[in-house]
């Protein structure tokens, strides 16, 4: 069946990370703070902020703030923001493919409601993403399959017209057992190798 969908996560294949372990250790260095304790309140709460039960603020209190700073929340939040960056040529690849083959394009993501609107609108990912099925907004996670359901749902297609793009090799199973035609994203070569498998190809 021909694929009409691309689903796909956007930290670590559209943009870096959101706010991973070496983010958090270069903040710790940064700001002088002691990065195992950061850590360890870090995972007592950041589903919860992912799920968007949570406000940045909130998570920041809990996690760097539960004692005086000699920074402000602001500082911290800058430098959150400031850690992403662009993959150009996987935004590259998802537009034309897009433009060449009329697709739908959707964001498949774990990610709090902070961080995810200042990326979709810092990197103009509205400008070739449908819509953003984003655990912030939705309060479900990945690797629940539901949030997967919910993506094919609101896309309207069936497994089969979809292909998925990650770079956890769990979630990528997950997707994979619903049906969906799935891509563990390594590489920008060799997930354009995949995609050119599956008969999406930027060659005339």
């Amino acid at each position: 069946m021909k694929i009409t969908t691309i689903f796909t996560d956007i930290g670590n294949v559209l943009l870096t990370n959101g706010w991973d372990h070496r983010m958090r250790q270069a903040a710790a260095e940064k700001f002088g703070l002691n990065y195992e304790e950061m850590n360890d309140r870090h995972h007592l709460t950041f589903d919860t902020y992912e799920q968007g039960k949570l406000s940045l603020e909130e998570y920041l209190r809990r996690a760097v703030f539960y004692e005086d700073r000699p920074f402000t929340p602001e500082d911290f939040k800058a430098f959150m923001f400031a850690q992403s960056q662009p993959r150009p040529e996987m935004i590259d690849l998802i537009s034309r493919l897009k433009a060449k083959y009329g697709l739908k394009v959707a964001t498949v993501s774990n990610e709090g409601r902070e961080l995810t609107m200042y990326r979709i609108k810092k990197f103009n990912l509205g400008a070739f993403v449908d819509f953003f099925i984003s655990s912030c907004f939705v309060h479900i996670r990945k690797p629940d399959v539901d949030l997967y359901q919910l993506a094919l749902d609101c896309a309207q297609v069936q497994p089969e017209q979809a292909v998925y793009l990650d770079d956890r090799p769990m979630f990528v199973e997950v997707a994979c057992n619903l049906g969906i035609r799935c891509i563990h994203h390594a590489s920008y070569e060799l997930t354009r190798a995949s995609l050119e498998a599956l008969g999406l190809s930027l060659e005339e």
